[in-house]
């Protein structure tokens, strides 16, 4: 077996999405919409494949870390295309395409009626093709590149309706957000290149204990502290981790495709790959790693509690990311990095289906999102009810589904940490487990049991019941009655649903407590030992197969937990239906703070968006028309003013000159000779 992979073979990955998106970007009307989705599918299926081939590689001890294209060089330091392929980046390339193939087969059958068709498959495959450069590369250059082109994707595709004032806000509002974390993130890639001399993830992993001695200019803060949160900003706004998480419940305004792409495997979970692949240099800084834990329960469980007051299917599952986002922030805090990337894999696949799925709902609704305006599906609907149950049950943290071993996993991992915060951490992580059946299960039981709410009159607080009584049109009362989706839509979700239940008990013993991480490129075993935190070497001990893992979980807390929280959600919109108004109208200041997300956006509407406006304003006013114009337009009047000054020495006579040159001689004669003089 081959000790090197194949430099064609990796190239042909991240481009084989990206001729796809050109295809179908560029010759859109000439190919059609048959065409652009096949080359996009096509692009993406070829992706996968080869991700597949390079995984089995991996496994069987091949890696690669070189140079592909260097772009410039400017004295030592180089800029340069490069590829690191190792246990990591092999695991994220599959995740990566094959939740992508999922979401292209899928939006052949959801997108089928849109305008805008081509351009859909263009961005989706573009998407792809950026996330693949991200995750694939061995510096930090491209690294920002890849986080950067996502980033700029995501902005055209939760815009796509872009005739709608709230999609336009709403791309704009996940763009501004995210420039606040780039911020950061581009000040600690600043930082390392300064002290580290370079933008290989090798040269700086080899001085990282160089860097934990050094000082922060000016200052006694420790440098690569500094260095460590200014990266994790990036990953709080790529990510959405609390304060800057208010992009993601509005970038639901995107056609539901892009909504399972982006939550499910790609842009929220870049930043999570990032402080992974960043660990050697976290994992010397335990300040970093105490505020990474901090951020990573607040959003945990907050973010929960707001899924528990949504009516919006999306917005349900959305906030549902928030907080499984928060899992696997946690997890990297407490060095469990292979925890993190555990639930990371699981997540895309159940996360996938539960957007699709959503999806599916939507369609079969006729395009109503409400979930006041559902009910009784299940008979409609029995292949997304029966995945949507999947999807549930394995977010929920069931015994032997998939989201079961990697969550249980963040838990026993937060309960051995001894890091500063990791007390508060255990508490937000295990109350979370409530709340996440909880919002789960009032979505799963509104949907699909009950009463057929469809067929009378919309609800008067949803959308549609707001149009209904706008047009005061008795024929919008009739019953839609919901239908099943076509093949091209449910057959992703049996797909995703397989890896949904079973990835977990596969992938638990060799990516936690077996010898996958082991084949990393750049540092070997460093990355994953948790040498100040071994949390992960405490529960290897414990360990003692899949089967016994999720049989023992019945004597655990999360469990009961969560059962707890799937009869509460019973109790309440099944058996007392009347009881959650009720209960809104009691708590009615906490229902309220729910109901305005903590008032967060009013918050940084204030503080970032009056703000970006008020020091663009001061930027116009005092700097370009005071000091620029100012200067400009004085040097204009200066010059205007001599010009006038000096007019009247141009008379136009010839004596006039003649005598001119004679005072001017006479002048550089009497200066000549005194100077001589001296």
């Amino acid at each position: 077996m081959a000790t090197t992979l194949n430099e064609t073979l990796l190239l042909a990955i991240p481009l084989a999405p990206l001729a796809g998106s050109l295809i179908a970007g560029l010759f859109g009307k000439s190919v059609g919409r048959a065409g652009a989705h096949t080359v996009t599918i096509l692009g993406v299926a070829i992706a996968f494949v080869l991700s597949c081939i390079t995984f089995f590689d991996v496994l069987n001890g091949a890696s690669f870390n070189a140079t592909v294209y260097e772009w410039m060089s400017v004295g030592g330091l180089k800029f340069e295309v490069g590829f690191l392929i190792d246990s990591l980046t092999a695991l994220m390339m599959v995740v990566v395409t094959f939740v992508s193939l999922m979401v292209h087969v899928y939006t052949v059958g959801y997108m089928a009626e849109e305008e805008g068709y081509q351009r859909f498959f263009s961005y989706i495959a573009l998407f792809t093709f950026s996330m693949l450069m991200l995750v694939m590369s061995n510096n930090f250059l491209q690294l920002f590149f890849g986080w950067e082109a996502v980033g700029l994707v995501s902005y055209l595709l939760i815009g796509f309706y872009f005739k709608r004032e709230s999609a336009i806000c709403a791309n704009m509002k996940a763009f501004i957000v995210n420039r606040i974390g780039d911020f950061g993130f581009l000040l600690g890639i600043g930082l390392l290149l300064a002290y580290g001399g370079s933008l290989n993830y090798n040269d700086v992993f080899s001085k990282s204990h160089e860097l934990a001695a050094l000082t922060f200019p000016g200052t006694s803060w420790n440098l690569l502290t500094v260095a460590c949160i200014c990266l994790f900003i990036g990953a709080m706004g790529k990510s959405a981790q609390f304060p800057l998480h208010v992009w993601l419940p509005d970038s639901m305004e995107g056609p539901t495709p892009i909504s399972a792409l982006i939550h499910a495997a790609t842009m929220v979970t870049a930043g999570i790959f990032m402080v992974a692949r960043m660990s050697p240099l976290f994992e010397l800084s335990e300040a970093a790693l105490s505020f990474i834990v901090v951020i990573g329960a607040i959003t945990a469980l907050f973010m929960g509690f707001l899924g528990v007051v949504q009516n919006d299917i999306k917005r349900v599952v959305a906030y549902s990311t928030l907080s499984q986002l928060g899992y696997m922030t946690v997890a990297l805090g407490v060095s469990a990095y292979p925890v993190a990337i555990f639930h990371l894999m699981t997540h895309a696949f159940f996360k996938a289906l539960l957007f699709l799925g959503a999806g599916s709902i939507i369609i079969g609704m006729h395009h109503d999102q409400d979930m006041r305006n559902m009910g009784g599906l299940r008979k409609y609907m029995p292949i997304t009810w029966i995945t949507s149950l999947v999807g549930s049950l394995a977010l929920i943290g069931t015994p032997f589904f998939s989201g079961f071993y990697s969550k249980d996993s963040i838990i026993d991992a937060v309960k051995l940490s001894h890091l500063p915060g990791s007390g508060f951490a255990y508490f937000a992580v295990v109350a979370s487990v409530f709340v996440t059946a909880l919002y789960s299960f009032r979505m799963y039981f509104l949907v699909f049991h009950g009463e057929e709410r469809f067929r009378g009159p919309k609800h008067p607080d949803s959308p549609m019941g707001a149009e209904e009584a706008a047009h005061h049109d008795e024929a919008h009362h009739h019953a839609h009655v919901p239908h099943e989706s076509p093949w091209v839509i449910w057959v992703p979700l049996v797909l995703l649903a397989i890896p949904s239940v079973i990835a977990g008990a596969i992938a638990i013993q060799p990516l936690l407590f077996g010898d996958y991480f082991s084949h990393g490129v750049a540092f070997q075993n460093v990355i994953f030992i948790g040498q100040n935190h071994p949390a992960l070497a405490e529960m290897g001990e414990e360990f003692q197969g899949w089967a016994a893992m999720g049989a023992h979980a019945f004597s655990g807390l999360p469990v009961w937990l969560a059962l707890a929280g799937v009869v509460v959600a019973w109790f309440f919109y099944m058996k007392r239906p009347e009881l959650p108004a009720v209960v809104s109208r009691t708590f009615s200041p906490v229902y309220k703070l729910l109901v305005n997300a903590y008032y967060l956006d009013k918050i940084n509407e204030i503080v970032f968006a009056r703000g970006a406006v008020a020091i663009g304003r001061g930027l116009w006013k005092e700097g370009d028309v005071v000091v620029i114009d100012g200067v400009v337009n004085g040097s204009a009047k200066f010059i205007g003013w001599f010009a006038s000054v000096i007019r009247f020495l141009q008379s136009g006579y010839i004596y006039h000159y003649a005598f001119a040159m004679i005072i001017g001689m006479l002048g550089l004669l009497t200066l000549f000779v005194t100077l001589s003089g001296k």
